[in-house]
Formats: structure tokens, sequence, C-alpha cells
């Protein structure tokens, strides 16, 4: 009866000792690889989760994202959201952060470009733009009495450099008042993908990912300030596995995944 005590006694202390060095056999920092937090711009959806799971499966590190407006995401992190990493469809609103001391420094670079246009509804009437100067009349009568769907030009980069096209062209003030004004430029491109506009005007690579819209014009490159997305960490979040997501952002495969989509690299 004394031994089964004592060997009922033992068990439980040999189990703490099995934990104890299988903790430190095994340490959970070591096991865990580091998660790196992107906020990227709503246009860079597709491709940033792409490169993000290639970088997962490449041992560097988890990848959370968040997508939204360039503006949105800048107030966040002004407030303080937890973000490691920022990529802005403008410069604005990264030297906004750059501003506030909110972007680490020697951590920014200029990483994509791209292109704006204008889409219809794959089944709808509209099949070309003349995207020319003076063709504020033209469009206002293809519009009629309906809208054409844009990042609200207040602060959505697609949206600001849309209106700039526009207005560099002359038609901003024939057709201002048709603007359904969206969050980001996804929201924009699914007006027109459920025909509730007939025009709308956003990014190329945005207008490439989707098979319910059609491109009927390009703006030219000369009618609207450069396009270029600008990336950084974020102020205090440079960490090991942070700067490793920006240097993978420049490698060939990610290269190779932007271009895929639409985007230059700079």
């Amino acid at each position: 009866m004394n031994n089964y005590r004592a060997s009922h006694r033992l068990i439980p202390l040999l189990l703490l000792i099995a934990i104890v060095l299988t903790r430190f056999s095994h340490p959970a920092s070591a096991a865990d690889p580091e998660t790196v937090t992107v906020f990227a711009a709503a246009s860079t959806t597709n491709a940033v989760t792409e490169i993000g799971k290639m970088f997962t499966e490449k041992g560097l590190g988890r990848f959370r994202p968040s997508f939204a407006s360039s503006s949105t995401l800048a107030k966040q992190i002004e407030q303080e959201a937890p973000a490691d990493i920022y990529l802005s469809a403008n410069p604005k609103w990264m030297d906004y952060l750059e501003e506030q001391k909110m972007i680490e420094p020697g951590t920014r670079f200029d990483l994509l470009g791209n292109r704006i246009v204008l889409i219809a509804p794959v089944n709808g009437d509209i099949v070309s733009v003349d995207v020319v100067p003076g063709m504020g009349e033209p469009l206002a009568e293809l519009l009629m009495e309906n809208r054409i769907a844009m990042g609200d030009p207040d602060h959505v980069p697609a949206g600001i450099y849309g209106k700039q096209a526009l207005q560099s062209l002359g038609a901003w003030d024939r057709i201002a008042s048709r603007v359904a004004r969206s969050k980001d430029v996804h929201a924009a491109l699914a007006l027109v993908a459920r025909e509730e506009t007939p025009l709308g005007l956003v990014y190329a690579t945005d207008a490439n990912v989707s098979d319910k819209v059609r491109v009927v014009g390009v703006f030219p490159e000369d009618s609207h300030p450069k396009i270029t997305y600008p990336i950084a960490a974020v102020a205090g979040k440079a960490s090991p596995a942070a700067k490793s997501f920006l240097e993978f952002m420049k490698s060939p495969e990610a290269r190779a995944v932007f271009e895929r989509y639409g985007f230059s690299v700079r």
C-alpha cells in the first residue's frame, strides 16, 4: 500500500518535469514566427494578399493585412492602430504620417506605379470613350442623368488623381455633380460591376481583376501627377520581420506578382 501511495504521488511530479523540459527544449518564441501587420491601399488587395501568402510560406513571418483607402488607414495609424507596415496609393498620406513622426526614418521608398482608366459594365452600351482634351461635353452626354463612380476625390487617392485628370481634360466642371463618391476604389468598381452606374473611374489594376467590367478609356499619364505607391515601416515598428517584409516587397517574386496584376514596379 505504501509503495502504491508513493508511486501515485510521483506521477504528478514526473509530469511537471516533462512539461518544464519540453518548454525549455521548444521555446514558444522560437517556434512561432513574428506577425507583420500590413495596412495597404485597397487597390493592392489582390497582389499584396498573394505576396503576403508567399512571405508566410517562406517562413519569414506571419502576414496579417488590413485593406482600405489610404486616407482611412493613415488616420487609423495616427490613432495608434497596430500597424507595422503602411503601403499608400499616393505620397500625400505617407507625407502626412511622416509629418506626424509616425514613419520609421530610413524605411520609406517608392514601390509601385499605376494608371487611371474609365470602365463600364461588360454588358453595357458604352464600349469606348475618347479620353482627350475637351471631353467634358461628350462625357456628360454619355452619362445623361446617370452617375460616374469614383473614389471620393476629397481623400481617396484614385479619386484625387481622377479629378485632376478630368480637370486637365476640361471635363470636371461638366460632370462633378454626377459623381458617385465611393469610400475607396473597390467600392467604385463594385458600383459599375453591379451596373448601378454606366461608368466608373478606377485604377487599371482594379479593372484587370474583374470580369464584370471593361476598360473603355485610358487617361494620358500627363493628365495627372505621376501615380506612386510609397511603402514604409510605422515608427517604432521596424522589427526584423517588418524589415524582412519590406525587403521581400522588392524581391523578384513580389515584382512578378505586382506586374501580373498590372502595376509598374519602381
